[in-house]
């Protein structure tokens, strides 16, 4: 059975690429705030919008008038990225982009947002963070399979202490390693194509480069 996949469109940096154009293909879109600014470039038209809208301008709001808008007082207790997740799932997603999650001028949100992929991801979430140029994925125990360019930069960001971590089709590989919290050993890695990691326990992150070829 398909999963309904919805893209939240959030306030960080976001580029065009055909990466992303194939990531959002099909996806119903929600807007979180000033992420109504990426709509035109992606050339969708959200179903909703919500947010304070602190961070959307007056001429944003003039350019999208007919978007059904879910607006929330400034002082909540929740961003506007996750009133915005909250409700993709009120609305039946099983797959989540978050577009537009990695960079800006906020690395607060950035990193919540990291955490906000793998709390979905351990809710059973099919769950994707990107900025276009750069991808995050959610790494569990169990055995996963990205697909990425031959050549491409990756790294595997433990967020907890990781045990029997299985990297396979990379240039570093590895194989039932034990990685510390805080260890950098996992940093830099160079993807010969789809990459197949394997975890027995712990919380990570696969942060991916798909252009950025300068370790082929």
């Amino acid at each position: 059975m398909t999963k309904t996949t919805f893209s939240i469109l959030l306030g960080g940096h976001l580029v065009l690429t055909e990466r992303l154009t194939s990531a959002v293909s099909g996806a119903r879109f929600i807007a979180a705030d000033g992420g109504m600014r990426h709509a035109s470039m992606l050339g969708v038209v959200p179903e909703l919008w919500v947010g304070d809208f602190d961070s959307s301008p007056e001429a944003l709001g003039e350019a999208w008038p007919d978007v059904h808008r879910l607006p929330y007082p400034s002082q909540k207790a929740e961003t506007d990225g996750a009133i915005a997740i909250d409700e993709a799932i009120r609305r039946g997603a099983g797959r989540l982009v978050l577009a537009g999650a990695l960079g800006g001028e906020r690395s607060d949100h950035a990193l919540m947002h990291l955490l906000q992929g793998l709390r979905l991801a351990k809710e059973g979430y099919e769950t994707l963070l990107t900025s276009g140029e750069e991808e995050a994925y959610p790494l569990l125990p169990g055995r996963v399979t990205v697909d990425l360019p031959p050549g491409s930069l990756f790294s595997v960001v433990g967020l907890s202490p990781l045990t029997g971590l299985s990297i396979d089709n990379a240039r570093y590989p590895l194989q039932n390693f034990s990685l510390p919290l805080g260890s950098t050993r996992t940093i830099s890695n160079i993807a010969e194509g789809a990459i197949t990691l394997s975890l027995d326990s712990g919380d990570a992150m696969l942060l991916a480069r798909p252009f950025d070829l300068t370790g082929a």
